[in-house]
Formats: C-alpha cells, sequence, structure tokens
C-alpha cells in the first residue's frame, strides 16, 4: 500500500498508533451525565491508570493521576534554551449518547472504497455516500466499532496519538523539543473536565487539545453553550376526578416543544456557523415536567436571542393555563475560544506550520461543539484544538484510519520540534 501522507514519522507512527488505540478502546470509560461525583463514572480511571503505568514506563517525569483524577506528566525539553514548555491534553472518558460497553474495534485493511456492512449489526453501514470523507480513504486502514457501540475515536484517537508522539520523541533523544506536560482528562463528554483542573499544577504557556475531526484543520473556535433546564409545573389530580382541576405538565412541555423552530435553528438544520436550540432530554410526573435543551451558537449576541427565544416560548406554554407556572435552570457551559485566541496569534499559526510540515494543507475551522480547550482558553491557558481523524462522532457508525491517527500524531511530534527552534521561541 502506498503511503497516503508524505511524513517519515507518521508512517514510523502507523504501528504504535493503532496497537494503543485498540488496546484503549476496549476499556468502557463513558460518562455519566446524571452522575455527582467527579470522575461521574469510576470507570474512567481503569484507562487512566493505564496511561500513568505506561508514561511511567516510558520514563517520563512527574507522572501522577490527581485526586481529581486528572493524568499529569512531563517530558523534558531537549536543546531547546529558553522554549515555552507546551501542554498536550485529551480525554480519556467516551460520550454517553450511544452503547459504549464491550467495544470490539475492526480494522478494515486497504478500504477499497465500498461499503462497509458492520458486523454487530449489519443495518449499520459505512458508506461513501452518507461518509463523504470515507470517499477520500481508499488505501487506508479503516477502524470502526461492530455497530453495537460506539468505538471511542472521541477521544482515544487523541490519547493514543499523544502517546505515540511521546513514544516516538523518546527515541530519538537527538531531536531538539520543547519540553511538554500532558494531561488527560476525564468527563469531557458531560461539560465538567476542566472543573477542577489547577492551571498552576499544569504549569503550560500554551496548551494543545487533540479532540478534533478532519485531518489537517486546526480549530480555533467553537460554540458558546449553554444548558437551559425549563420546568412546567401543573395541577396534580386523579384522573378520575379531574375535570376542571387537572393542569398536565406533560402537556404544556409538549406544546412547548412543538412550539420550537422546526426549519431552522435546530442540530438537522444548520450547519457551518449556524446555531441551534436542541431539547434532548424530558422527563415528567403529574405534578413536573422538565425539559432540558442545549444551546448554541458562535456569536454571543445571537446565543443570547436563542435564549430569549426559548424562555419565551415556554412561558407562552405555560400562559395558555394560569394555575401552571414555568421555571428556568441555566448553565453556561463555556464560550467561543476565539476571541481569546486571537491575542495569542503564534499559538494558533504554530499548530497551522505543524501541519504544513507533515504535508498537509492546513486550514483554520470553527468547531459545531467545544473541547477542553474552550474552558482552559476562558480560564487563561490558550488552548486551540487540534484534529485527530475521527468521524462520526458518538454514535455507533464512528470511524478513524490508522494512516490519520499517525499523521496526527506526527503533527504533535512536530508541535514540539517546532517550539524548540529559536524562531519560533522568540514569538512568545
Amino acid at each position: 500500500m502506498s503511503r497516503p501522507y508524505d511524513s517519515a514519522v507518521a508512517a514510523e507512527l502507523e504501528r504504535d498508533v493503532l496497537e494503543r488505540f485498540l488496546r484503549y478502546v476496549r476499556i468502557d470509560t463513558q460518562a455519566d451525565r446524571s452522575s455527582a461525583t467527579h470522575p461521574s463514572t469510576t470507570k474512567q480511571l481503569d484507562l487512566s491508570r493505564l496511561l500513568v503505568e505506561e508514561l511511567r514506563a516510558l520514563g517520563l517525569d512527574e507522572v501522577e493521576l490527581s485526586e481529581t483524577g486528572y493524568v499529569f506528566a512531563t517530558l523534558p525539553g531537549v536543546d531547546c534554551g529558553g522554549a515555552p514548555t507546551v501542554g498536550l491534553i485529551a480525554h480519556v472518558d467516551t460520550s454517553p449518547d450511544a452503547p459504549g460497553t464491550n467495544v470490539d474495534p475492526q480494522v478494515w485493511r486497504d478500504y477499497d472504497g465500498g461499503e462497509l456492512r458492520l458486523p454487530g449489526d449489519p443495518q449499520q453501514v459505512l458508506s461513501p455516500a452518507t461518509s463523504s470523507l470515507l470517499a477520500d480513504r481508499v488505501g487506508h486502514d479503516v477502524i470502526t466499532s461492530d455497530g453495537t457501540t460506539l468505538l471511542g475515536a472521541d477521544d482515544k484517537a487523541g490519547v493514543a496519538e499523544i502517546m505515540a508522539a511521546l513514544t516516538w520523541l523518546l527515541a530519538h533523544p537527538d531531536v531538539p523539543r520543547a519540553p511538554a506536560r500532558i494531561a488527560f482528562t476525564v468527563d469531557e463528554e458531560i461539560g465538567h473536565s476542566t472543573d477542577r483542573f489547577d492551571l498552576r499544577q499544569f504549569r503550560a504557556a500554551f496548551a494543545y487539545t487533540l479532540d478534533g475531526s478532519c485531518v489537517g484543520q486546526i480549530e480555533n473556535e467553537t460554540f458558546s453553550a449553554v444548558r437551559l433546564i425549563v420546568s412546567f409545573r401543573g395541577v396534580g389530580v386523579h384522573p378520575g376526578t379531574a375535570k376542571g382541576k387537572l393542569v398536565n405538565p406533560i402537556k404544556l412541555a409538549a406544546r412547548f416543544v412543538e412550539s420550537l423552530p422546526q426549519g431552522r435553528l435546530s442540530p438537522e438544520t444548520t450547519e457551518g456557523r449556524e446555531g441551534f436550540v436542541h431539547p434532548y432530554e424530558i422527563a415528567g410526573t403529574p405534578e413536573r415536567a422538565t425539559v432540558t435543551l442545549i444551546l448554541r451558537d458562535h456569536d454571543a449576541e445571537l446565543l443570547a436571542e436563542h435564549e430569549a427565544l426559548v424562555r419565551r416560548l415556554a412561558e407562552e406554554a405555560a400562559a395558555t393555563d394560569p394555575r401552571a407556572t414555568v421555571a428556568f435552570d441555566r448553565w453556561e457551559q463555556y464560550r467561543n475560544m476565539g476571541e481569546a485566541l486571537e491575542e495569542v496569534p503564534h499559538v494558533v499559526e504554530a499548530a497551522l506550520e505543524a501541519t504544513r510540515r507533515v504535508g498537509l494543507e492546513a486550514q483554520l475551522a470553527a468547531i459545531r461543539g467545544g473541547t477542553d480547550g474552550s474552558r482552559l482558553t476562558q480560564l487563561g491557558l490558550p488552548t486551540p484544538n487540534l484534529f485527530t481523524g475521527g468521524n462520526e462522532f458518538h454514535s455507533v457508525r464512528e470511524w478513524i484510519t490508522v494512516q490519520d491517527m499517525a499523521v496526527s500524531a506526527a503533527t504533535a511530534v512536530e508541535l514540539l520540534r517546532l517550539w524548540a527552534e529559536p524562531a519560533w521561541r522568540e514569538r512568545v
């Protein structure tokens, strides 16, 4: 098979990143939105503890698993006097949006461009007709689940890529490199990954998350995000004697959901920089019903408009009966990191240059979601997002290729090499 990327480092990394990825995805690390603990599930620590063992076996410094579930480690610099300490970050948890137990990864060698019918559920088919990037991966080794679970490339691909990059750098001790601080976080998928992240403990000048998708894209913008729980209260009465008395909060919630925009402002009708409001959970009793929504936009003013619309529609639904009430519980999950990153252009430009050095066409992108970097940038640690090569995250059709993971890992290698160069060190 011909090599799809013009990078000797990427070619060297293929075997290592594949072996690590297959090992990591078999460990169940799903987060739990309903949990009040940190991390939300103790099984996330199964992978965290394995990573601590592997980092220590590599010989890294300051390897630890913190009381709050974070894995930290230090890669010393080589021949890089005055270089900044660069952070590399990925998260170990996987999404609760699809089954995540008993992941059975499938490796489809030398992909021929046709359909891939997943063996655990033959109704799940990957096709270039529905996953456009797959058509560009002819000759790659494609990895999927068996179709009954997610794969876990989000973000075990990022974890494997960082580990493979560290292994390569340690195997080449004469290659100059900037010092690096490594962090593997928990609960990113439920918005709590940085709740207890100590920037003073991390000690990086800036960082990069490996949690993106399309190869070659550096994400320097994210959505700004709000979670809004809308609670309707009615009047509960035995249905046999309810005439003129019952106020059904479930019907109020249904009326509210039905009033939300149908042909616009929803995930299924938007793309690019368009925002949305998305009801994703409903729960109810005869007394109370709640609708949980996520509100998203890259523009803070537009996000405020979306929230105002949702509140108005909820109030209108409640106003259909004077005995009903509605209340709101708001959580600002994260902000668009774009504005803060504009103040440190060298951080983003370095990621673009490292991408070019592995032979890719680099481009900036705005992610329709968030990353650890959203909150970390807001807290004062500039953290753009690097690609991992993963596709169709949060679903049983999730896929990635060995070659895309390898070139992503090679980009992390190039980043640390780049920041050891005098011309780049002077930009900080």
